[in-house]
């Protein structure tokens, strides 16, 4: 019988967006021990696609990892966790970041849609999951902090990302003018 593991707040072990030929447009590995480097990540990536990409299914154990995955016109994406990992809390945060990203990008779901927000799409990412540990598993709170073309929210409660947009904003106006 299998030691029990040790509780722990690590679970996500990364999160990846690929486009419909298996190429990364996005992905953020949290556990240096599984892929040191971006040479694995890529050839591990090109696996996963290989395997997924015409699959009916929402789940694939692969190379010691645990991967939940959904697929849209030309983006695949993925969350990978450990294999003692509880699939639905994986699946939640997939969902987290699907209906996220789907309202960041108002329905225009598609690559070019992606790249032209990624700035946006990034934080989002970085809202959802911060070194591995799940921060955020409801788009709608998600979203309310990504969303940068807010103008009503007051200066002090803005993020960083935020008042540079606003700031960016308002000199693009000024030299039009």
């Amino acid at each position: 019988m299998d030691a029990l593991m040790e509780p722990t707040l690590y679970t996500i072990k990364g999160m990846c967006i690929l486009d419909y030929d298996g190429n990364r447009i996005l992905a953020k590995y949290y556990d240096k021990n599984v892929f040191p480097t971006v040479k694995e990540q890529k050839a591990y990536e090109k696996n996963l696609f290989q395997k997924t990409h015409r699959a009916d299914a929402e789940i694939i154990m692969l190379d010691g990892l645990t991967c939940v995955y959904k697929s849209n016109v030309d983006l695949f994406f993925y969350v990978m966790g450990s294999t003692h990992e509880n699939e639905l809390i994986l699946l939640s945060v997939l969902n987290c970041l699907y209906d996220t990203i789907t309202m960041i990008l108002k329905k225009n779901f598609e690559k070019r849609a992606v790249l032209e927000n990624l700035d946006i799409v990034m934080l989002a990412f970085d809202e959802i999951c911060d070194g591995g540990v799940i921060l955020d598993a409801d788009p709608a709170s998600v979203m309310k902090r990504v969303d940068l073309r807010n103008d009503d929210i007051p200066i002090g409660e803005q993020t960083v990302a935020q008042v540079l947009q606003s700031a960016k904003e308002q000199l693009k106006w000024s030299l039009l003018k």
